[in-house]
């Protein structure tokens, strides 16, 4: 994770809806509780459709990871539409703020392509999250998919249309028989699929016991609600904006790779000073990989510090899910209605999330 994605917004929501004002806060006002915008289902992929590869984060400086990356689509039996500013490259990102915002708007606009999907992450979809089309976006809705630095344009576009959206591999991902599978299954055969760690003595190896991808139950239970969420520092920049999500009734998911503990704290102490955590049904803790202590003084675990924000709640609450920077994910509905268990460790789906 680059510097640039660490320094998420200080701004409280209440404090940062006070500051919208114009198209923004007509914006804001769309995505309120009060006139929230009913669900709208993608259609399923099949092969044959054209999946629009676009790169609205980070640029992809080699040529080699995009061929793979086209040869990987092709096969999972789709034909693929690169996006023309898809090498791009301004600074670290892929394109300039308008040349990225007009790949997705682009996409979404033209009939021939049926998905689109983000070839990596990084940063930089902040900068573009208040210059896509939505309007053209509700007239057109399509798969739209990715993961990490996506988690902005994933919410924003769920938020401010209703379209389902996907936190997903990218093309950039490694397209293992796992993710690959839950990728078909959730996207392709439009199935209500269960989400669940996977486990047996394949995943025991040589040991008595599993001991990787366990999950750990913070507290039993069951809920249901609308899925929201994905990367941590990602989703907490965008509190107090039009395009933070509705977190009333929700079951909330989150991950992280790369930041230290006490930073970890301070962006749950941001969700929680939010209002957001006090709203969630259920929560599920995907995976925090390489998330250490850092150097030069103590700290609480991870544990402790999902004990100290999650026990309090009274709710729902497992960790380990298969959601993050690992190289076997689940394809999550953004604005799904699921059901998770957090004594199982699962999350089902309660209809399939495309049509």
């Amino acid at each position: 994770m680059t510097s640039s994605r660490r320094q998420f917004a200080q701004t409280l929501a209440a404090a940062g809806a006070l500051a919208l004002g114009g198209a923004s806060a007509q914006a804001h006002a769309a995505s309120s509780p009060s006139s929230r915008i009913a669900p709208v289902y993608p259609r399923r992929l099949k092969a044959g459709d054209t999946i629009g590869l676009v790169s609205p984060a980070a640029a992809t400086y080699e040529r080699e990871p995009v061929d793979i990356a086209i040869e990987t689509l092709q096969a999972l039996g789709f034909k693929v539409k690169p996006s023309p500013y898809l090498r791009s490259r301004y600074g670290h990102f892929g394109g300039t703020d308008a040349q990225r915002a007009d790949a997705i708007n682009s996409m979404f606009a033209d009939d021939s392509v049926d998905g689109i999907l983000a070839m990596t992450g990084g940063s930089g979809c902040n900068r573009i999250v208040d210059k896509l089309d939505y309007a053209l976006i509700r007239k057109h809705p399509k798969f739209f998919g990715g993961y990490s630095d996506l988690t902005s344009l994933v919410n924003a576009i769920q938020v401010q249309t209703g379209l389902v959206t996907f936190h997903s591999p990218m093309g950039a991902s490694e397209w293992n028989e796992f993710s690959t599978a839950h990728f078909r299954s959730v996207v392709m055969d439009a199935e209500a699929a269960l989400l669940r760690n996977p486990d047996g003595v394949k995943e025991r190896g040589d040991n008595l016991v599993q001991t990787q991808d366990r999950i750990r139950t913070l507290r039993g239970g069951r809920a249901r609600g609308t899925l929201v969420g994905g990367n941590l520092a990602v989703l907490t920049s965008l509190a107090g904006s039009a395009y933070w999500p509705d977190f009333r009734g929700a079951i909330l998911f989150i991950e992280e790779v790369n930041e230290y503990i006490y930073r970890v704290d301070r962006m749950l102490s941001q969700l929680r000073l939010a209002g957001a955590l006090q709203q969630v049904r259920g929560v599920v803790l995907g995976k925090f990989t390489k998330c250490t202590p850092g150097e030069g003084y103590g700290t609480l675990t991870l544990d402790e510090v999902f004990d100290d924000y999650f026990l309090p709640l009274n709710i729902p609450v497992f960790s380990g899910a298969m959601i993050g920077h690992i190289k076997r994910k689940f394809t999550v509905p953004v604005g799904g209605e699921v059901e998770i268990d957090a004594d199982a460790g699962s999350i089902q789906l309660l209809h399939p999330a495309v049509l």
